[in-house]
């Protein structure tokens, strides 16, 4: 035996052996529907929810408030204004102020309840397009006819600010931003957010920016919040954010609808008391000990996150021939383009048949997305490995192969 010490177990930010987190054992300990939606054979990395560990701090936080009986009716954001303030301030250089902070169950009811509010007699509002289905499905509590706005193809998931002013122009009420974009994982830059603020202001749309990946925004990337570019330029526009993404809580249910200046500021005081009352206490104490507390756990999931993205853009020009891929900037999801991999007209139907893994299927995000699949990296490594192993063993090894499309970053 050697007399070298044996290498540490890779672990996930919260210092937990990747072993202890296998999908086996994860489908053994967790009820989220991730992990009861299909057979257990079956790989989830479908739902946009982390493999790894809640941060501790987040977890003393929770047992506190449970052990204090805690539980009952909130009816503001409390401390939770001032810890968001405090991180916008330091990881992004907004200005929050508290009074412009308000309570939501969640980001789609904080979309939801903002669009009612903003348009209240609108008629359209605009999509990027492909986009996080979770806005089509939104925004059918709404009439509202859907407008899709298709993104730029190269490079790929970019604003088009020249199709948007058109779609403006021809009669729009509001816009819903996707800030960092899902699912490509895009940083908009502040020269395309100021283009867009302008067009809003100029046009009459109101918009809601839904930035609820901004703090997974990866290293070397900077993102910018929507709000102090639209005060700026004049336009209405709120934001609505949560930390449950970046701090793997979204079961714990609390968001915030913030206003982007005093004129969006009134018109949220019109929201419902309901939008504040149906968030969730815990949720709340939980979001704020990820604000406050919980930075450097962000941090470690981040440096996972692009570590496996890294090793899923390896995984896919080496086993993959025909797949191409779009890794993100910002967020823990990747976007796979199977329309050359010879899977047929639904690949991801092969997919989950005959490799058993389940991803997100792309023809649901909208104009661009048939064809596409979406990955979950926030998971073990060898968990990528294996999806890809899976996917690999599928593909028509007969069809020849001239070139692998490279990896595109947006």
């Amino acid at each position: 035996m050697s007399d070298c010490p044996s290498p540490a177990p890779e672990l996930d930010p919260s210092g937990v052996p990747f072993s202890d987190l296998t999908p086996g054992r994860l489908r053994t300990e967790r009820t989220s529907l991730k992990w009861t939606r299909f057979p257990e054979d079956t790989l989830p990395l479908f739902v946009a929810e982390m493999d790894f560990a809640v941060a501790p701090e987040i977890r003393e936080a929770l047992i506190a408030r449970v052990a204090a009986s805690d539980l009952g009716y909130l009816d503001g954001p409390g401390p939770l204004a001032g810890a968001f303030a405090g991180f916008a301030r330091d990881r992004w250089g907004w200005e929050v102020r508290e009074d412009s902070v308000h309570l939501a169950t969640d980001v789609a009811t904080g979309v939801v309840e903002a669009l009612r509010v903003l348009a209240p007699c609108g008629q359209r509002v605009a999509v990027p397009t492909p986009v996080y289905p979770g806005f089509f499905e939104m925004l059918e509590e709404l009439p509202f006819e859907v407008v899709e706005v298709p993104l730029t193809a190269a490079p790929a998931g970019r604003l088009d600010l020249a199709l948007i002013e058109r779609t403006f122009a021809g009669g729009v009420d509001a816009f819903l931003l996707c800030n960092p974009h899902n699912p490509h994982g895009t940083v908009h830059t502040a020269d395309e957010l100021r283009g867009l603020a302008e067009l809003a202001a100029r046009y009459g749309v109101a918009v809601v920016s839904d930035e609820i990946h901004a703090p997974l925004t990866h290293t070397g990337e900077t993102f910018v919040p929507f709000a102090p570019i639209a005060q700026a330029a004049g336009a209405l526009a709120v934001t609505t954010v949560s930390a449950s993404k970046g701090w793997n809580i979204a079961g714990t249910k609390c968001a915030l609808i913030v206003a982007a200046d005093d004129r969006a500021n009134a018109v949220l005081a019109s929201l419902p008391p309901e939008t504040t009352t149906r968030a969730s206490i815990l949720g709340l104490h939980a979001s704020v000990a990820a604000f406050t507390h919980g930075r450097d756990w962000l941090d470690r999931a981040i440096t996972q996150i692009e570590a496996n993205s890294r090793l899923l853009a390896d995984l896919v020009a080496e086993h993959l021939p025909g797949v191409g891929l779009t890794s993100p900037r910002a967020s823990y999801l990747a976007w796979l383009d199977l329309r050359g991999a010879g899977l047929g007209p639904d690949p991801y139907r092969a997919v989950l048949e005959r490799a058993r893994v389940a991803l997100n299927d792309g023809a649901f995000f909208g104009a661009g997305g048939a064809g596409h699949v979406r990955l979950n990296l926030a998971c073990a490594p060898d968990t990528i490995r294996e999806a890809v192993r899976r996917i690999a063993s599928i593909l028509p090894t007969a069809t020849p192969t001239t070139e692998t499309p490279k990896e595109t970053r947006s």
